[in-house]
């Protein structure tokens, strides 16, 4: 991370949560970037906890009851994830707030590998699947690069302070985060093939289906991105010392 004349910040306060669902505005404002304060970082793990317990509550009704479930379908549990994606992705990659969102999007990852075997695969969701896995592997690039998440373009930002400011430091994600994450990703990316063989294509194969949907490249390379920065990085994903005034 480098210094600049310009600058790229979270402005962060109290009202960043809201109860509304739909409500995905970003909480990052591009100036002043700085770390959550306690308070702010306490209201956002209270809120995201929340979600968490919702949508673990709302998966298992589904297999009691869909009317009763908020997520009867994958495309309503991906929508329901997205909002909690925006909101991990958008925490600081400033220590001390640095370890919180890797600890999240982990949780999240590991919750969305082992629930979306749970849904019945359809061509119609295939996309929109395949949509939010990129946009997985993307913030997961951004995370291992220790740079912040611009929501619109749903990409990685390089960190920029302004001459003078004072040193401010991002721990790297921890190499045993990393065997967690590798872990996660390949296993995941094996159940999810095995998970698409139950697609009801009639007479065709399901990379035949993939194929004609024009997503077979897209499954093809799931978290390309991540796991060749975890393999080309090593343990030494980010230099703290390098976000300077």
């Amino acid at each position: 991370m480098r210094p600049s004349s310009g600058s790229l910040s979270p402005d962060v306060d109290d009202s960043i949560i809201t109860e509304d669902a739909q409500n995905t505005k970003p909480f990052i404002e591009f100036n002043n970037l700085r770390p959550l304060t306690r308070k702010q970082e306490r209201k956002l793990m209270d809120h995201l906890e929340e979600r968490f317990l919702d949508l673990t509550r709302n998966y298992k009704k589904r297999y009691l009851s869909e009317v009763s479930s908020t997520l009867p379908t994958l495309s309503s549990y991906l929508q329901a994830t997205r909002i909690i994606l925006s909101l991990v992705l958008q925490i600081p990659p400033l220590d001390p707030s640095t370890s919180l969102r890797t600890a999240y999007l982990l949780r999240l990852t590991n919750d969305i590998m082992h629930s979306i075997p749970g849904y019945l695969p359809d061509t119609d969701t295939l996309p929109e699947l395949l949509e939010w896995l990129d946009v997985l592997d993307r913030g997961w690039l951004a995370v291992l690069h220790s740079q912040a998440w611009d929501p619109v373009l749903s990409e990685g930002v390089d960190v920029i302070l302004t001459p003078g400011a004072p040193i401010m430091r991002s721990s790297p994600v921890t190499q045993t985060e990393r065997t967690r994450l590798r872990s996660l990703l390949v296993t995941g990316t094996g159940t999810m093939e095995e998970w698409m063989e139950s697609l009801d294509t009639e007479e065709e194969d399901y990379n035949s289906a993939l194929e004609r949907l024009g997503l077979q490249s897209g499954f093809d390379q799931l978290f390309f991105r991540s796991l060749t920065a975890m393999g080309g990085l090593g343990s030494a994903a980010s230099d703290p010392a390098g976000m300077v005034g």
